[in-house]
């Protein structure tokens, strides 16, 4: 069984495209599962952020998910296709990575 994978690519201030990617279905596996397994055997250039895994813990892999808000170590892979997305209302920084920390607490403030 396979699921396959839209994500929308694009980096910051470039227009977004859609990349198609097959990944084997196994129940009870993530979305972020699914991002990871693109990432290790088909592009390792697509951008995702994630620090735990499975647990829920870090709250970094927040994304759009068939058209939901929700994180991808939560959200359960499920056969056909599902599509992927960065945060709408975030600052884009590549494919699925969005800015996340607050202003004050940035390294590097945006320039205006």
């Amino acid at each position: 069984m396979i699921v396959t994978l839209i994500v929308a690519r694009a980096a910051a201030g470039t227009p977004s495209v859609e990349a198609r990617f097959d990944v084997p279905f196994t129940p009870g596996q993530t979305v972020l599962d699914g991002l990871r397994y693109v990432r290790t055997h088909a592009d390792p250039s697509l951008a995702f952020r994630y620090s735990c895994i499975n647990a829920n813990a870090c709250k970094e892999c927040m994304m759009v998910i068939d058209g939901k808000v929700a994180y991808a170590c939560t959200t359960r892979l499920h056969e056909g296709v599902q599509h992927l997305a960065p945060l709408p209302n975030k600052r884009l920084v590549s494919d699925l990575v969005t800015e996340i920390a607050p202003p004050d607490e940035r390294l590097f403030p945006r320039s205006q």
